[in-house]
């Protein structure tokens, strides 16, 4: 092309050509179906995205899945997974590259599923959830069985009806999505929400779970090989029968489960006990019982006959002890006269050595040791009362000391009021007032001519002032009057 005919080509940007670009690829293919293997998957991008590409043996195209779109999914992107997406085509201008947009994500074919499974079955079991020794023991006769299933099917149904049949439980359906996007969640939940119950609570705990669908195919029954329902299955405090599909069926949460069943109506078999056999065990077990122990007792009544035989006769074996009885109480009178005689001969013998000499000697020593005896007593005696006599006289010497009467001896006088009651100051006393005065040597009754104020104390004189006739006295006391 000539220089000419160059510069007559239109002029484009580069966001231009780009725009340009992607609204080519758009229009011209839209929404696709792809098939490829799954490369350079590294796990969700922090956003939440998914960015990885689909390779065959030759070619290779960029994929993204927006967050929104990776948790609708039921299949989730895994490095090597051969898958078939549908999404759209467009282009990513910021490298100058065209990607694919998925909306949807499957496996290709049932190898691919088997692979997947297959690889998730080695990484549980490496951690341990399928172990032997993490198995629990299922309850003999559960009281409340937990069934975690669809409330809709024909599986409710079938166990309730063998339950009714066997031996009649009360049921705690939990119901769930045994199918579809969700399903793996609801059953997880369901398994968890039955151990969080109270054992007592309102709604009781199941002392037994059963987790159960119907036959299908292995994408039908893919939600119960999902990592969150094999782990939920793996940590239930109460024992779980898995009841998945057919006998033929084999998903991942039979393994961690405690017991597996072939299918539903056998998880129901397996759960309870036939009523009407445990009855006829019962009654059997009683029989056998009474059985024994009637052969017990007939066998510890032939012993203790045959061991009856070897005893004595009780007249044998009374017949020596009655003998020798007998014999002793014959001879006991004799025995008893002779006993009383050899003690008369031991008194007389003993009197026969008791002089009146010797008796006259011990008679005059007993009359010095009591004529001592009393001798000492009645020195004893006298010091006694002597002693009482003396405190008596020191302890009424001190009472008379104490005594006011002392005081009056000293030339005091006492002044009561009419009532009895001794005035300790002039001032208690009234015009008119009727006293009554005592003395040592007598009393008298006065009556005061004035008040506290009309009373003039005189000087105590150094000699002592005759007393008047009457018994009144006027000398360092002064004169009430």
């Amino acid at each position: 092309m000539n220089e000419a005919a160059t510069n007559n080509i239109p002029e484009w940007s580069v966001s231009e050509l780009s725009a340009a670009l992607k609204r080519t690829v758009e229009d011209a293919y839209g929404y696709v179906r792809v098939r490829g293997e799954i490369s350079g998957f590294k796990g969700p991008h922090s956003s939440g995205h998914c960015y990885f590409s689909l390779k065959d043996d030759t070619a290779k195209i960029d994929a993204v899945v927006w967050r929104a779109v990776v948790g609708r999914m039921r299949i989730k992107p895994e490095e090597g997974l051969e898958v078939i997406v549908t999404g759209k085509l467009t282009t990513y201008p910021g490298r100058s590259s065209y990607q694919i947009v998925i909306d949807t994500l499957e496996l290709a074919g049932i190898g691919a599923l088997m692979k997947l499974l297959e690889e998730r079955k080695k990484k549980l079991a490496a951690e341990g959830l399928f172990d032997e020794s993490r198995k629990q023991l299922l309850p003999y006769l559960p009281e409340v069985i937990g069934v975690v299933t669809s409330p809709t099917g024909a599986v409710i149904r079938d166990i309730l009806h063998r339950l009714a049949d066997r031996f009649p439980r009360r049921v705690l359906v939990w119901p769930v999505r045994v199918q579809g996007e969700t399903s793996a969640a609801e059953v997880a939940a369901a398994i968890s929400g039955f151990n969080a119950l109270e054992p007592n609570g309102r709604i009781p705990r199941p002392d037994l779970m059963i987790v159960a669908r119907g036959g299908g195919s292995l994408e039908d029954l893919w939600s119960f090989n999902e990592e969150i329902v094999v782990r939920a299955a793996a940590a239930s405090m109460i024992p779980l029968i898995s009841a998945v599909g057919h006998e033929t069926d084999i998903t991942l949460i039979d393994f961690a489960a405690d017991r597996r069943a072939p299918t539903p109506t056998a998880a129901a078999e397996i759960a309870v006990p036939v009523r009407a056999e445990l009855l006829s065990r019962i009654t059997a077990l009683t029989a056998r019982r009474l059985a024994c122990w009637q052969r017990t007792v007939a066998q510890r009544r032939k012993e203790l006959q045959l061991l009856s035989r070897a005893l004595p006769a009780a007249e044998d074996v009374l017949a020596v002890p009655r003998q020798r009885l007998d014999s002793c109480a014959e001879r006991l009178p004799r025995a008893l006269i002779a006993n009383a005689q050899i003690h008369h001969r031991q008194f007389t013998r003993t009197a026969s050595r008791l002089t009146p000499r010797l008796l006259s000697h011990r008679f005059q020593r007993c009359r010095e040791v009591t004529g001592a005896l009393a001798e000492r007593a009645r020195r004893a005696n006298l010091n006694c009362i002597e002693r009482r006599a003396n405190k008596l006289t020191s302890l009424g010497q001190l009472l008379s000391a104490y005594s006011y009467r002392g005081v009056l001896q000293r030339g005091f006088a006492l002044v009561r009021e009419a009532s009895g009651g001794p005035l300790h100051s002039a001032a208690a006393v009234t015009a008119g007032a009727r006293l009554d005065i005592e003395f040592a040597d007598g009393r008298i009754a006065a009556t005061a001519d004035g008040d506290a104020g009309a009373i003039t104390p005189k000087p105590r004189s150094s000699a002592r002032p005759a007393a008047k006739a009457g018994g009144r006295q006027t000398g360092g006391q002064g004169s009430l009057f």
